[in-house]
Protein backbone atom coordinates (compact mmCIF):
# COMPACT_ATOMS: atom_id res chain seq x y z
CA UNK A 1 0.00 0.00 0.00
CA UNK A 2 1.40 3.45 -1.16
CA UNK A 3 0.42 6.49 1.34
CA UNK A 4 0.06 9.91 -0.69
CA UNK A 5 2.96 12.22 0.69
CA UNK A 6 0.55 14.93 1.83
CA UNK A 7 -1.42 11.52 3.74
CA UNK A 8 2.05 10.87 5.24
CA UNK A 9 2.92 14.05 6.61
CA UNK A 10 -0.28 14.15 7.72
CA UNK A 11 -0.13 10.86 9.62
CA UNK A 12 3.61 12.07 10.87
CA UNK A 13 2.59 15.15 12.37
CA UNK A 14 -0.90 13.48 14.15
CA UNK A 15 0.87 10.60 15.43
CA UNK A 16 3.59 12.99 17.14
CA UNK A 17 0.65 15.15 18.41
CA UNK A 18 -1.24 12.08 19.44
CA UNK A 19 2.15 10.54 20.85
CA UNK A 20 3.10 13.91 22.75
CA UNK A 21 -0.33 13.88 24.55
CA UNK A 22 -0.42 10.04 25.68
CA UNK A 23 2.83 10.82 27.31
CA UNK A 24 2.93 14.14 28.37
CA UNK A 25 3.77 12.97 31.89
CA UNK A 26 7.14 11.44 30.45
CA UNK A 27 7.61 14.26 27.70
CA UNK A 28 7.12 17.44 29.38
CA UNK A 29 9.98 19.01 31.24
CA UNK A 30 8.58 20.90 33.91
CA UNK A 31 5.27 20.81 35.47
CA UNK A 32 2.08 22.16 34.24
CA UNK A 33 1.68 25.00 36.46
CA UNK A 34 5.34 25.02 37.53
CA UNK A 35 7.15 28.76 37.22
CA UNK A 36 10.83 28.22 36.47
CA UNK A 37 11.72 31.54 35.09
CA UNK A 38 11.13 34.91 34.33
CA UNK A 39 8.34 36.49 32.65
CA UNK A 40 9.11 35.74 28.84
CA UNK A 41 12.62 34.43 28.36
CA UNK A 42 13.95 34.09 24.74
CA UNK A 43 14.03 30.29 23.76
CA UNK A 44 17.33 28.79 25.25
CA UNK A 45 18.54 25.45 26.03
CA UNK A 46 17.24 25.08 29.67
CA UNK A 47 13.54 26.39 28.29
CA UNK A 48 13.27 25.32 24.51
CA UNK A 49 10.20 27.29 23.29
CA UNK A 50 10.80 30.38 26.05
CA UNK A 51 8.65 30.90 29.33
CA UNK A 52 5.23 31.89 29.27
CA UNK A 53 3.09 35.20 30.66
CA UNK A 54 4.14 34.17 34.52
CA UNK A 55 7.08 32.59 34.20
CA UNK A 56 6.09 28.62 33.09
CA UNK A 57 8.19 26.31 30.77
CA UNK A 58 6.39 26.71 27.44
CA UNK A 59 7.21 23.73 25.81
CA UNK A 60 5.52 21.77 29.09
CA UNK A 61 3.09 24.16 28.80
CA UNK A 62 2.27 23.11 25.13
CA UNK A 63 2.47 19.50 26.22
CA UNK A 64 0.03 19.52 29.25
CA UNK A 65 -2.51 21.90 26.81
CA UNK A 66 -2.05 19.55 23.90
CA UNK A 67 -3.29 16.75 26.02
CA UNK A 68 -6.11 18.50 27.33
CA UNK A 69 -7.09 19.45 23.50
CA UNK A 70 -6.90 16.57 22.32
CA UNK A 71 -8.41 14.44 25.06
CA UNK A 72 -11.63 17.01 25.06
CA UNK A 73 -11.71 16.93 21.31
CA UNK A 74 -11.72 13.45 21.15
CA UNK A 75 -14.06 12.54 24.08
CA UNK A 76 -16.85 14.79 22.33
CA UNK A 77 -15.92 13.63 18.77
CA UNK A 78 -16.77 10.37 19.52
CA UNK A 79 -19.79 11.19 22.21
CA UNK A 80 -21.22 12.95 18.81
CA UNK A 81 -20.77 10.34 16.04
CA UNK A 82 -22.14 7.58 18.44
CA UNK A 83 -25.30 9.73 19.01
CA UNK A 84 -25.73 11.45 16.50
CA UNK A 85 -24.80 8.09 13.90
CA UNK A 86 -27.47 6.38 15.57
CA UNK A 87 -30.52 8.63 15.93
CA UNK A 88 -29.36 9.21 12.61
CA UNK A 89 -29.72 5.82 11.13
CA UNK A 90 -33.22 4.95 13.59
CA UNK A 91 -34.67 8.01 12.11
CA UNK A 92 -34.12 7.20 8.24
CA UNK A 93 -35.00 3.12 9.25
CA UNK A 94 -38.18 4.04 11.22
CA UNK A 95 -39.33 6.85 9.10
CA UNK A 96 -42.64 7.93 10.05
CA UNK A 97 -43.26 10.34 13.03
CA UNK A 98 -39.86 9.07 14.75
CA UNK A 99 -38.68 10.78 11.79
CA UNK A 100 -40.23 14.13 12.24
CA UNK A 101 -39.56 14.11 15.75
CA UNK A 102 -36.06 13.47 15.87
CA UNK A 103 -35.44 15.87 12.45
CA UNK A 104 -37.37 18.81 13.82
CA UNK A 105 -35.61 18.82 17.21
CA UNK A 106 -32.44 18.78 15.16
CA UNK A 107 -33.04 21.42 13.23
CA UNK A 108 -34.51 23.56 16.28
CA UNK A 109 -30.88 22.84 17.57
CA UNK A 110 -28.74 24.01 14.68
CA UNK A 111 -30.91 26.96 14.01
CA UNK A 112 -29.46 28.51 17.44
CA UNK A 113 -25.31 28.67 16.69
CA UNK A 114 -23.16 26.14 18.54
CA UNK A 115 -21.35 28.83 19.85
CA UNK A 116 -23.80 30.89 21.32
CA UNK A 117 -25.51 27.89 22.84
CA UNK A 118 -22.35 26.89 24.39
CA UNK A 119 -21.78 30.11 25.91
CA UNK A 120 -25.30 30.33 27.58
CA UNK A 121 -24.55 26.80 28.38
CA UNK A 122 -21.27 27.19 29.78
CA UNK A 123 -22.59 30.44 31.82
CA UNK A 124 -25.04 29.03 33.81
CA UNK A 125 -22.97 25.54 34.44
CA UNK A 126 -19.84 24.70 36.59
CA UNK A 127 -17.17 24.54 33.34
CA UNK A 128 -15.19 20.97 33.96
CA UNK A 129 -13.97 19.07 31.70
CA UNK A 130 -17.18 16.58 31.41
CA UNK A 131 -19.27 19.27 31.36
CA UNK A 132 -17.12 20.90 28.09
CA UNK A 133 -17.39 17.39 26.51
CA UNK A 134 -20.90 17.09 27.24
CA UNK A 135 -21.65 20.12 25.92
CA UNK A 136 -19.51 20.19 23.09
CA UNK A 137 -20.82 16.57 21.96
CA UNK A 138 -24.42 17.49 21.67
CA UNK A 139 -24.21 20.34 19.94
CA UNK A 140 -21.90 18.74 17.17
CA UNK A 141 -24.11 15.13 17.15
CA UNK A 142 -26.92 17.38 15.05
CA UNK A 143 -24.50 17.71 12.34
CA UNK A 144 -23.61 14.23 12.85
CA UNK A 145 -27.28 12.98 12.49
CA UNK A 146 -28.20 15.05 8.96
CA UNK A 147 -25.14 13.50 7.48
CA UNK A 148 -25.57 9.91 8.68
CA UNK A 149 -29.48 10.05 8.34
CA UNK A 150 -29.49 11.21 4.85
CA UNK A 151 -26.71 8.60 3.84
CA UNK A 152 -28.68 6.08 5.68
CA UNK A 153 -31.73 7.09 3.78
CA UNK A 154 -30.34 6.60 0.62
CA UNK A 155 -28.75 3.02 1.75
CA UNK A 156 -32.30 2.21 3.43
CA UNK A 157 -34.15 1.60 -0.13
CA UNK A 158 -31.48 -0.72 -1.64
CA UNK A 159 -32.36 -4.42 -3.24
CA UNK A 160 -29.77 -5.59 -0.04
CA UNK A 161 -31.58 -4.00 2.68
CA UNK A 162 -35.21 -4.54 1.51
CA UNK A 163 -34.10 -8.17 1.59
CA UNK A 164 -32.85 -8.12 4.99
CA UNK A 165 -36.33 -6.77 5.71
CA UNK A 166 -37.97 -9.58 4.22
CA UNK A 167 -36.05 -12.15 6.19
CA UNK A 168 -37.57 -10.74 8.92
CA UNK A 169 -34.29 -9.07 10.24
CA UNK A 170 -34.93 -6.83 13.43
CA UNK A 171 -33.80 -3.35 12.73
CA UNK A 172 -30.84 -3.12 14.50
CA UNK A 173 -29.65 -6.31 12.18
CA UNK A 174 -30.57 -3.65 9.38
CA UNK A 175 -28.80 -0.80 10.95
CA UNK A 176 -25.11 -2.05 12.35
CA UNK A 177 -25.02 -5.41 9.46
CA UNK A 178 -26.58 -3.45 6.44
CA UNK A 179 -26.53 0.27 6.50
CA UNK A 180 -23.18 1.29 8.76
CA UNK A 181 -20.74 -0.33 6.91
CA UNK A 182 -22.07 1.15 3.33
CA UNK A 183 -22.18 4.48 5.55
CA UNK A 184 -18.47 4.18 6.86
CA UNK A 185 -16.67 5.92 3.76
CA UNK A 186 -18.57 9.61 4.58
CA UNK A 187 -18.86 9.74 8.18
CA UNK A 188 -14.89 8.51 8.67
CA UNK A 189 -14.17 11.73 6.53
CA UNK A 190 -16.73 13.80 8.30
CA UNK A 191 -15.06 12.42 11.75
CA UNK A 192 -11.96 13.88 11.16
CA UNK A 193 -13.83 17.11 9.66
CA UNK A 194 -15.64 17.28 13.46
CA UNK A 195 -12.64 16.23 15.24
CA UNK A 196 -10.88 19.73 13.86
CA UNK A 197 -14.33 21.22 14.20
CA UNK A 198 -13.87 20.25 18.11
CA UNK A 199 -10.25 21.56 18.66
CA UNK A 200 -11.24 24.97 17.21
CA UNK A 201 -14.04 25.43 19.44
CA UNK A 202 -12.66 24.20 22.91
CA UNK A 203 -9.32 26.55 22.15
CA UNK A 204 -12.32 29.15 20.96
CA UNK A 205 -13.90 28.46 24.07
CA UNK A 206 -10.93 28.58 26.53
CA UNK A 207 -9.79 32.04 24.59
CA UNK A 208 -13.20 33.31 25.82
CA UNK A 209 -12.89 32.03 29.10
CA UNK A 210 -15.33 29.77 29.88
CA UNK A 211 -13.32 26.52 28.34
CA UNK A 212 -10.70 24.47 30.31
CA UNK A 213 -10.00 26.43 33.45
CA UNK A 214 -6.80 27.23 35.30
CA UNK A 215 -4.69 25.78 36.68
CA UNK A 216 -5.53 23.25 33.44
CA UNK A 217 -3.93 24.34 30.17
CA UNK A 218 -5.20 24.20 26.80
CA UNK A 219 -3.81 25.60 23.75
CA UNK A 220 -6.46 28.22 23.48
CA UNK A 221 -6.05 29.04 26.99
CA UNK A 222 -2.47 29.94 26.12
CA UNK A 223 -2.83 32.01 23.21
CA UNK A 224 -4.90 33.98 26.00
CA UNK A 225 -2.53 34.33 28.45
CA UNK A 226 -0.06 35.14 26.38
CA UNK A 227 -1.61 37.46 23.69
CA UNK A 228 -0.69 40.66 25.08
CA UNK A 229 2.90 39.79 24.17
CA UNK A 230 2.54 40.39 20.57
CA UNK A 231 2.34 43.98 21.05
CA UNK A 232 5.83 43.77 22.47
CA UNK A 233 6.95 41.24 19.67
CA UNK A 234 7.07 38.12 21.73
CA UNK A 235 5.82 35.06 20.02
CA UNK A 236 4.39 33.19 23.08
CA UNK A 237 0.90 33.17 21.81
CA UNK A 238 1.57 32.44 18.30
CA UNK A 239 3.29 29.05 19.08
CA UNK A 240 -0.25 27.25 20.26
CA UNK A 241 -2.06 29.06 17.29
CA UNK A 242 0.53 26.98 14.57
CA UNK A 243 0.04 24.03 16.73
CA UNK A 244 -4.09 24.07 16.48
CA UNK A 245 -3.43 24.87 12.54
CA UNK A 246 -1.11 21.76 12.02
CA UNK A 247 -3.32 19.52 13.83
CA UNK A 248 -6.26 20.55 11.95
CA UNK A 249 -4.59 20.25 8.42
CA UNK A 250 -2.71 17.32 9.59
CA UNK A 251 -5.91 15.52 10.51
CA UNK A 252 -7.81 16.98 7.55
CA UNK A 253 -4.86 15.46 5.27
CA UNK A 254 -5.37 11.81 6.94
CA UNK A 255 -8.91 12.02 6.88
CA UNK A 256 -9.13 12.86 3.04
CA UNK A 257 -6.31 9.93 2.10
CA UNK A 258 -8.76 7.50 3.88
CA UNK A 259 -11.96 8.62 2.32
CA UNK A 260 -10.31 8.20 -1.32
CA UNK A 261 -8.81 5.04 -0.43
CA UNK A 262 -11.96 3.78 0.79
CA UNK A 263 -13.88 5.20 -1.93
CA UNK A 264 -11.57 3.63 -4.76
CA UNK A 265 -12.20 -0.17 -3.08
CA UNK A 266 -15.53 -0.15 -2.97
CA UNK A 267 -15.30 1.18 -6.50
CA UNK A 268 -13.09 -1.38 -7.29
CA UNK A 269 -15.10 -4.31 -5.51
CA UNK A 270 -17.62 -3.33 -7.71
CA UNK A 271 -16.39 -3.28 -10.87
Amino acid sequence: MRIPIAALIGLIFTGAYFLAAIFAGLLAPYGMAEIVGDVWEPASAEHWLGTDSIGRDLLSRMIWGGQTTIFVATAATILSFTLGSILGFIAAVRGGWVDQLLSRGVDLMMSIPSLISALVVLSVMPVTLPVLILVMGLLDATRVFRLSRAVAVDIAVMDYVEAARLRGEKQTWIIFREILPNALSPLVAEMGLRFIFSVLFISTLSFLGLGVQPPLADWGGIVKENKEGIVYGIPAALIPAVAIATLAISVNLVADWVLNRTTSLKGGRGG
